[in-house]
């Protein structure tokens, strides 16, 4: 009998350690800590690359190192970004293409190298009477962020600028009059190639890399695009002539964009960061284009036998009036695609006149550069 409890009373003693173990410790409620590690972005570090155009020392490749670094530093490093420049990535006509199909992260070149991929960016290039390139990248920016062109839906778009009013680049034969023109072979590209047919000119397309090689083999008899050209991409050393008419000068409108997938990859307050340095670089290179305007003719007067050529009014009215059949044809060939192009053109002279009376001295701009390059 009592073998008998001993064994029953083993047995309970059994199943209720069993029974314990099977059911095991509740589970812990979760601490603070793990809730706040997950409402915390991830430390994953983000890697770039940057295809972009310009030539090493040009302000405009130097300013996108400057973005580079300004990005890593306000992520406290988890953004790297590698900037390929000189066209070494992608060339100037593939930049944009580059960046949608994934073999550059990032990308700048000129809308303008792909004629035809953007109605409506092109747009911006017509003669709206720019006053220099700070005018002209305040610009393009209120342009596409008014009308978001859907042509720039395949990447994301950090931010535009754009270059003061194109001049005519004439290596050996001077361009005083509009009949100067007849026959010659111009570099130049969207807008200002019809500009230069328009005025009894033969357009040549190439991207600005191969400018200097051109004119001095003479495959081309000059070249139709900013001042700049002269310092920027050292032109001045083979450049004699230069002729200004402002009236009808264009720009070029650039992009500088993301990968879509790449942008979407990236968490809200890393994507921010990226979002605030571009909209503070718009002003920067704003103003780098207009000193280089400036600084352009500078260092081509350095050289001896150079001449800066200012139409006559009686001139200026003859190369206007043989181009502003432009516009019109630029507006009809957009209407005909579904585009608002008449309020687009309307809102570019607006805002053209706007930024004229916002933009800032040459001085400022001259000490701008002096002080931000000297970093």
């Amino acid at each position: 009998m009592k073998r008998t409890v001993f064994i029953q009373a083993l047995v309970a003693s059994l199943l209720v350690i069993a029974l314990a173990a099977s059911c095991g410790p509740a589970p812990a409620a979760p601490s603070e800590n793990t809730s706040a590690a997950a409402a915390v972005t991830d430390n994953k570090t983000y890697e770039f690359t940057y295809s972009v155009f310009f030539p090493p020392v040009h302000k405009n490749s130097i300013l996108a190192q400057k973005f580079a670094d300004e990005v890593n530093a306000r992520t406290n490093g988890r953004v790297k970004i590698t900037v390929f420049t000189g066209g070494t990535l992608t060339k100037a006509p593939q930049v944009y293409d580059g960046v949608v199909n994934g073999l550059s992260d990032m990308g700048m070149s000129v809308l303008s190298y792909t004629m035809g991929r953007f109605p409506a960016g092109e747009m911006v290039d017509l003669p709206h009477g720019y006053l220099n390139g700070y005018v002209a990248t305040r610009v393009a920016n209120d342009f596409y962020n008014e009308f978001k062109p859907k042509e720039f839906d395949d990447v994301h778009v950090l931010y535009f600028h754009a270059h003061g009013p194109s001049v005519i680049f004439s290596v050996k034969k001077p361009v005083r009059q509009i009949e100067d023109l007849k026959g010659m072979v111009i570099r130049s590209t969207g807008v200002g190639a019809s500009i230069i047919e328009a005025l009894g000119g033969k357009g040549y397309g190439a991207a600005q890399g191969e400018a200097y090689e051109l004119m001095s083999k003479g495959t081309i008899d000059g070249s139709y695009t900013p001042r700049e050209t002269l310092e920027g991409w050292k032109q001045a050393e083979i450049v004699k002539y230069v002729t200004e008419c402002p009236e009808v000068g264009s720009t070029a409108n650039m992009f500088v964009v993301i990968n879509k997938d790449k942008w979407d990859s990236l968490p809200p307050d890393i994507q921010q960061v990226f979002t605030d340095v571009s909209n503070e670089w718009i002003e920067k290179h704003a103003k780098t284009w207009t000193w280089y305007d400036i600084s352009g003719f500078q260092f081509f007067k350095t050289f001896e036998g150079r001449e800066v050529i200012e139409l006559t009014p009686e001139e200026v009215a003859k190369w206007v009036k043989a181009t502003q059949s432009l516009k019109d044809q630029y507006i009809q060939e957009r209407d005909a695609k579904g585009l608002p192009a008449e309020q687009y053109e309307k809102y570019l002279m607006e805002r053209a006149q706007y930024w004229a009376g916002k933009t800032p001295t040459d001085q400022e701009c001259i000490e701008f550069v002096s002080s931000e390059f000297a970093k």
